[in-house]
């Protein structure tokens, strides 16, 4: 890989870049679109630049693999970017995306990992849940409501929605069979579906900061589950069998 690191150079524009750079970091600089680029290009980093919308000759880089446009000032992401068929890593993080196209759903190497934190999303776009390979989705600090069916995201080992709305979980969730991490801090969670005791691979479950008054059985067989976190639910009823899981491994924090 032929890398070039241009980041921090306070640049608004790019010069001219060798046609044989593959990697090429462009961070933390002034640039307020994206600039044309050599078809070799595989990964692209325009992090914390000031880029408010996406140029369609992006759509030509069809042998990205990872695509970092976190911190930037994106409303709207075009559909053209199902074009990028090999991206396996795609961080849209910190920008001001109230919705995203259903041709988000059409990446299907999409496998390692997909940041949509701190946007303006007031709907899970139900286009991930096609996302059958993803391993990492992290849709934190924005505003969702409530859960699609999320079945299809079978390989997800790692799921952040904290600091949401949300007020329930879908049963569906229970269908997350590689799920190892899931994080749900600071939404408005009264309880949980009993399917969650379906996540036998579960390790950490963080439920800080909701309005939970108790937990059903089926978490009891959660035997993996390694980490339990239900601080600052201030109406919560310890159910009998917790202590027991506790005595079994589970570090439960009160």
């Amino acid at each position: 890989m032929t890398w070039l690191d241009l980041s921090g150079q306070g640049l608004t524009s790019v010069p001219s870049v060798p046609d044989d750079v593959t990697r090429l970091d462009l961070d933390r600089n002034r640039l307020t679109s994206v600039p044309v680029l050599g078809p070799a290009l595989e990964h692209l980093s325009l992090y914390s630049n000031e880029i408010a919308s996406v140029s369609p000759t992006l759509w030509r880089l069809v042998g990205l693999r990872v695509l970092n446009l976190a911190t930037n000032r994106l409303t709207e992401l075009p559909p053209g970017i199902s074009a990028l068929s090999l991206l396996h890593t795609l961080d849209l993080g910190h920008n001001r995306f109230t919705s995203l196209p259903g041709e988000l759903g059409d990446l299907a190497g999409l496998t390692e990992y997909l940041y949509l934190s701190d946007n303006r999303l007031t709907k899970f776009p139900s286009a991930l849940c096609r996302l059958g390979k993803l391993r990492y989705l992290g849709c934190t600090d924005n505003r969702i409501e409530s859960l699609p069916d999320l079945s299809g995201l079978t390989a997800l080992r790692e799921l952040r929605l904290y600091h949401n709305e949300l007020a329930a979980l879908p049963e569906s969730i229970g269908a997350l069979g590689s799920l190892r991490e899931l994080h749900l801090r600071g939404n408005r969670l009264r309880e949980l579906p009993s399917s969650i005791g379906s996540l036998s691979e579960l390790r950490q479950l963080d439920l800080r900061e909701n309005a939970l008054e108790t937990l059903p059985a089926s978490v009891a067989r959660l035997s993996e589950l390694d980490k339990l976190d239900l601080r600052w639910n201030k109406h919560f009823r310890e159910p009998s069998w917790l202590r027991e899981f506790e005595e079994a491994g589970c570090m439960v924090l009160r």
